[in-house]
């Protein structure tokens, strides 16, 4: 057996295994109750050790198991407290690394992609890398015109890699889910599916990176790598120093805290206003916190990654800015009426259009004032109320239909809140709203209302 098959059967295993492992807890989880502990301490034992497990496979692994675990990673903020303690450094482990290939599987690599001289190309090549991910690991090397870049290098097999994992994780999806309230996993999974042939493609990435680039090429605020070259299964760009966002989780300060969340707030509205592309994988591992040196604020947002992105030629959708100004407005049955006409709500479906507005709290509430104050308790309570099936949001919830244009969107919107939230930061959401978001500065007579 060839050293991919074998490693193959080996993932396989491992994600098979979880499933197995989940029902065991259950048992054992019977058992104690049986012998008369509280349910509720029962309870949170069995999703300590299940959460254990969980992330300990996922971040054993590379592929779909990795993007899988560092799409999961970002709602870490709405997990409860004594559930998300326990494992927060194995999630922070996800954004920033999985385990390393050999060096001479990556000279391999390099040297069937870029030709058996690829070495001229470079003055310096690291061969240990300086970040490991889901379908490639990244390289700290200097060009041949003394340029230090990063060179990402797609580990072989990846592709089936990445289908074969979230194949396994769909069968394990109703296990879970549990683990995240308000959390549909399966369409999660099933979206990164739908974009495994893209994310490969690094001449699509190439393309969307310098695309940002050039855009954001003299801005203050934002800062992305220029692509220095590109090859099959190999992109080349400009190296980026930085405190990785995950490290201004961990231990930054009041003031990197509050300056990440704004200018990912900013990016993330802004983006798509001016590139028609919206960044798809906001995990913490993918930016930077950089000292700015022009006349701003004393830092700037490196971003990393254009693997995944949305197309969205005319910016976000218009519908998205007009019905939360609407709701602002507590224009209820406005904006179930703009849900149906965008195909949220299926024909036939009778909704409460006071619970549509309970629905979308997490968006209204920051979107309400001049300053908000994202915070884990925050989230949470979001998380539990969405995810509680006596409330009106939880019903209303199962009765809409995410249209396949607004897929992307909603889990970006989505992931976002939920960094802002493990970043603790205040941040001024509405000014980015007003700025860039079709549809909602239509008129500020609500505002401060």
């Amino acid at each position: 057996m060839s050293d991919l098959p074998r490693k193959a059967v080996v993932r396989t295993a491992k994600l098979a295994a979880l499933p197995l492992g989940f029902a065991g807890r259950a048992t054992l989880g019977l058992g104690k109750r049986l012998g008369g502990r509280p349910a509720e301490e029962v309870t949170a034992e069995l999703q300590q050790r299940t959460a254990d497990q969980l992330f300990a496979t996922l971040g054993s692994l590379k592929g779909g198991a990795m993007k899988f675990g560092q799409a999961l990673s970002v709602f870490e903020a709405a997990l409860p407290e004594e559930v998300a303690g326990p494992y927060r450094a194995a999630l922070t482990k996800l954004q920033e690394a999985a385990p390393p290939m050999p060096a001479a599987s990556v000279h391999a690599a390099l040297a069937e992609r870029l030709g058996s001289d690829w070495r001229d190309l470079f003055q310096e090549f690291e061969d240990k890398p300086a970040a490991a991910a889901s379908i490639g690991q990244v390289h700290r090397a200097v060009w041949h015109d003394g340029r230090t870049v990063a060179v990402k290098v797609q580990y072989p097999g990846a592709g089936a890699a990445l289908l074969s994992d979230l194949t396994q994780l769909g069968r394990v999806a109703r296990l879970i889910g549990p683990l995240i309230p308000g959390l549909d996993v399966k369409p999660l999974i099933n979206e990164l599916r739908n974009r495994v042939t893209e994310e490969l493609d690094y001449a699509l990435e190439a393309q969307a990176q310098r695309v940002h680039a050039e855009e954001f090429a003299d801005d203050w605020d934002i800062s992305v790598p220029r692509v220095v070259a590109q090859g099959d299964q190999v992109l080349v760009t400009e190296w980026m120093e930085g405190i990785p966002l995950s490290e201004v989780i961990s231990e930054g300060t009041r003031e990197q805290r509050d300056r990440a969340g704004q200018l990912l707030a900013r990016f993330l509205f802004a983006g798509p206003a001016r590139t028609g592309l919206l960044h798809a994988d906001p995990h913490p591992g993918n930016f930077r916190l950089l000292v700015d040196e022009g006349p701003a604020e004393g830092w700037r947002l490196g971003v990393l990654d254009f693997g995944t992105v949305d197309r969205l030629p005319e910016g976000l959708p218009l519908p998205i800015g007009t019905a939360l100004r609407m709701a602002l407005s507590d224009d209820a049955a406005g904006v179930l009426d703009m849900l149906r006409q965008e195909g949220f709500v299926k024909p036939g479906i009778s909704l409460d259009p006071a619970a549509v507005l309970d629905y979308l709290l997490p968006i209204i509430e920051p979107a309400a004032v001049d300053d908000f104050h994202f915070t884990r308790s925050w989230m949470r309570a979001q998380a539990a109320r969405v995810g509680d099936p006596r409330s009106p949001a939880y019903a209303l919830g199962r009765q809409l239909n995410l249209p396949p244009s607004y897929l992307l969107i909603h889990r970006v919107t989505l992931s976002t809140i939920g960094v802002l939230c493990q970043l603790d930061a205040n941040a001024q959401l509405r000014a980015e709203l007003l700025e860039w978001l079709p549809g909602f500065a239509e008129s500020e007579d609500w505002v401060g209302a």
